[in-house]
């Protein structure tokens, strides 16, 4: 098998964890799941790995719509909704109003992704920004989880959460700052989610935060199809590869394996108030 070809493939799936854990944000759509047969497929390998649940997140006006449909499909899935900053360019009244529906949804556990992203040129900071305020005030008035993408715009992002007054539960999706910008995340009372990215060997100040954050403010995620974590880098992701995540954290941390997953689903759990959906 040539290196491309290897490329392609998606990594093996692992020996199940010791407790049921949670991917607290993956794209099933991306993942190639379109069906309820190809969700329900993908959450089987995932649940084979020791991954109870997973939140499949909308990026899109259409993929919020999808999600939401495809968390009635399996008991397993739930949705969060929002708009993409990257996409916020020309956020209309119409996706406002698409959006207010869908949030009230029982199976919608969060309102995300939303936030900055200032890494690409999709979208101007302005309308950003303005964009996330909305989602910020969407997310109190729905009781809902605000899940942040935030891509080289910590200090905006915290400035806004500041000036609009978070919600009661914040989750950073892909937590990417240091330690430093962790203990202030934390210090705000925030929920820290880290991906695959937090497995990278080069990413020093990143793993100096996964090792620094309390396990009550602490969930762990793929991000998949994206992210896949060491030593699959660059190869596809699927939600049961949060296995690798936890076991390398763990490590990294210097606990059990069951320790994080047992602590890092119980934030889940209390963040997505999965318990009551």
């Amino acid at each position: 098998m040539s290196k491309r070809d290897r490329k392609r493939e998606l990594p093996p799936v692992p020996e199940a964890l010791p407790a049921l854990a949670v991917d607290a944000h993956t794209h099933l759509d991306a993942c190639g799941a379109k069906t309820p047969d190809e969700v329900r497929a993908v959450v089987d390998r995932a649940e084979a790995a020791g991954i109870g649940r997973v939140v499949t997140v909308a990026d899109d006006i259409a993929s919020a719509q999808w999600a939401v449909e495809a968390s009635t499909w399996d008991d397993r899935v739930f949705a969060a909704v929002a708009l993409h900053p990257t996409r916020t360019k020309d956020f209309a009244d119409a996706d406002r109003a698409v959006l207010e529906e869908l949030v009230a949804h029982p199976r919608v556990v969060a309102v995300g992704e939303t936030g900055l992203d200032y890494y690409w040129d999709y979208s101007p900071p302005e309308p950003q920004q303005e964009a996330f305020r909305w989602h910020i005030d969407l997310a109190k008035r729905s009781g809902k989880p605000l899940m942040i993408h935030d891509r080289e715009a910590h200090q905006d992002i915290l400035r806004i959460l500041a000036e609009e007054g978070a919600p009661e539960k914040v989750v950073f999706h892909c937590f990417s700052g240091d330690a430093e910008f962790a203990r202030a995340c934390v210090a705000a009372g925030y929920v820290l989610s880290f991906a695959g990215t937090a497995t990278f060997r080069n990413a020093k100040g990143l793993r100096e935060a996964a090792r620094l954050v309390p396990l009550e403010q602490m969930v762990v995620e793929t991000d998949a199809p994206f992210l896949t974590p060491h030593p699959f880098r660059g190869q596809p992701n699927e939600p049961y590869c949060v296995n690798y995540t936890l076991r390398d954290l763990a490590e990294l941390r210097g606990m059990t394996l069951e320790e994080l997953v047992v602590a890092t689903t119980a934030t889940a759990e209390r963040l997505f108030a999965l318990d009551q959906v």
